[in-house]
């Protein structure tokens, strides 16, 4: 965002100043901008909204600032925004336009927000709602400074902060040695007097990259959790499996429904009982007759198995969680196992 101490009447008469070619700020940027970076897009979406009109604004050549862009071979993302008009770019505003031309600087100066008013499941919420690219480059701009301000803010513990700074750095591993020039790494700030960060918290980020890059989400998320929450981890892990076999192992997802609801319906003709295909037990047929005239289309996708069966008792256990993986389902996200949930929500509610 605008830096609240800057002097607006400055800014706004430097962006309005023509120089000898009758070329305002705009038109450089037009002219300089082949490389994208998240800097270049902030500085764009800021000359324009002190001077809207200098979109359609001509040089002493008659060139637009999109012209330039246009010539010169500009960003898409720069050739995006020089392509607004005046009105709209009026009607988006400063926050409409940094959300669609510098999202990264937009989210980035959000999460710093809701970190220094603890409202963490904002936080959360973002990471869970966006793609993977976006959250990553947002977590590791400005050298990783987010990682950091959770050290600065991290003297009161809570699970869902605890949580947050796992799914950061399970993100960005190199955050957790990432620092500006004469500045301090995110654990030195949270053993800093000044700041004094939670036990928990001080245990996560003394952590090293090559630890976080090795293990498992999941083993992460038990040793950081305090042993109150430890149940959690059951549900939680035993969700995490069965999502793994559901995303890897079609057929042994049959046979856990085999098991469970051994009545299916025909998938030809919806007749009552129906036996599995015997080789790759996905598919079910009433009859020989069916299974002859689904031959054709099934021949495409029937494999073995290839892995030997589980045990009963085994699918059993995969199968609780699927009242937990139902819930998880839900909701949006990858990176952090095969679930992507905050610990509140895996807390004590219904029965699964």
């Amino acid at each position: 965002m605008l830096d609240p101490d800057s002097d607006d009447d400055l800014l706004e008469s430097k962006y309005k100043e023509r120089d000898e070619h009758g070329r305002l700020p705009h038109h450089w940027l037009a002219a300089k901008a082949q490389t994208h970076t998240h800097a270049l897009a902030l500085v764009g979406v800021e000359s324009i909204s002190y001077n809207e009109e200098a979109l359609t604004t001509r040089d002493n050549k008659g060139e637009t600032p999109i012209d330039i862009a246009r010539r010169s071979g500009a960003c898409a993302e720069i050739i995006g925004l020089l392509s607004l008009t005046p009105e709209e770019a009026d009607s988006l505003g400063l926050e409409g336009m940094l959300r669609l031309y510098a999202p990264v600087d937009y989210w980035w100066n959000e999460m710093q927000g809701w970190i220094n008013s603890r409202s963490y499941a904002g936080c959360h919420k973002f990471i869970d709602e966006h793609d993977d690219e976006l959250v990553r480059e947002v977590l590791k701009y400005d050298n990783s400074y987010l990682l950091r301000k959770i050290a600065c803010y991290g003297q009161e513990y809570s699970d869902s902060l605890v949580f947050l700074a796992l799914r950061m750095i399970h993100r960005n591993p190199l955050s957790l040695n990432a620092k500006s020039p004469g500045d301090s790494t995110a654990f030195e700030y949270a053993e800093d007097p000044q700041f004094n960060a939670c036990k928990e918290i001080r245990n996560i980020l003394r952590l090293t990259p090559k630890y976080i890059s090795s293990t498992p989400f999941p083993t992460l998320l038990l040793q950081s959790l305090p042993s109150k929450h430890h149940e959690i981890y059951g549900p939680y892990n035993t969700a995490c499996t069965f999502i793994k076999h559901m995303k890897y192992d079609k057929a042994e997802l049959v046979e856990i429904e085999a098991v469970l609801k051994p009545i299916r319906k025909c998938d030809v003709c919806s007749s009552l009982p129906a036996k599995p295909c015997a080789r790759c037990k996905c598919t079910f047929y009433c009859s020989p007759s069916c299974q002859k005239s689904a031959w054709k289309k099934h021949k495409k996708t029937c494999k073995a198995p290839t892995s030997p069966p589980a045990t009963e008792a085994e699918l059993r256990t995969l199968h609780k969680g699927v009242a937990l993986l139902n819930m998880c389902i839900q909701r949006s996200g990858a990176g952090d196992g095969p679930t992507s949930v905050v610990v509140e929500f895996l807390l004590p509610g219904p029965a699964y």
